[in-house]
């Protein structure tokens, strides 16, 4: 080969690794009203993130804990959202459209901004979650702070360890 060819191959092969470190250091996601949310571009905010889906039947009580976690700190530097991992290929048995998700969301009375995950399960993989429904928290520099709180239990009030992770970061 000659030096130019290797040269322009180096160059291909370093633009496309710093390109999927800039995309995979980031969580862009979209809002059911079509908003783009990057969840760890919110600079000096705690941000809690639930992420769960329609077809799981713990994501309702999880919606309770996300509008308590959600009133607990209004007013105060902190974000929480739910992030949908429904799949958006209408060939998938965990498929819903955006007006299910809606539908959904209106019934269990969710009170923060609904993101969709257009993978399905990039935000579990990107913060490992191993278990839905989770919660994550992330500090104000947008870190993930500690390890997912993964799985519900419906008798236990999650709301108590998460909000011992977030208080301190405020």
């Amino acid at each position: 080969m000659n030096i130019k060819l290797l040269k322009n191959l180096f160059i291909l092969a370093v633009v496309g690794l710093v390109s999927a470190v800039a995309v995979t250091a980031q969580t862009p996601l979209s809002s059911l009203s079509g908003v783009t949310v990057d969840i760890q571009g919110q600079k000096g905010k705690v941000v809690i993130v639930a992420i769960g889906a329609t077809w799981l039947p713990l994501s309702g009580k999880q919606a309770e804990f996300t509008n308590s976690l959600a009133k607990k700190y209004a007013g105060k530097n902190v974000s929480v959202y739910f992030v949908a991992t429904d799949s958006v290929n209408a060939k998938s048995k965990n498929y819903a459209s955006d007006e299910k998700i809606r539908q959904w969301a209106a019934e269990k009375r969710l009170t923060v901004t609904v993101l969709r995950d257009p993978d399905g399960a990039a935000v579990m993989r990107k913060f490992a979650v191993d278990q839905l429904p989770a919660f994550i928290v992330l500090d104000k520099n947008g870190s993930q702070s500690g390890d997912a709180f993964g799985g519900i239990d419906p008798n236990y009030d999650i709301t108590v360890p998460i909000s011992k992770r977030v208080d301190p970061l405020l």
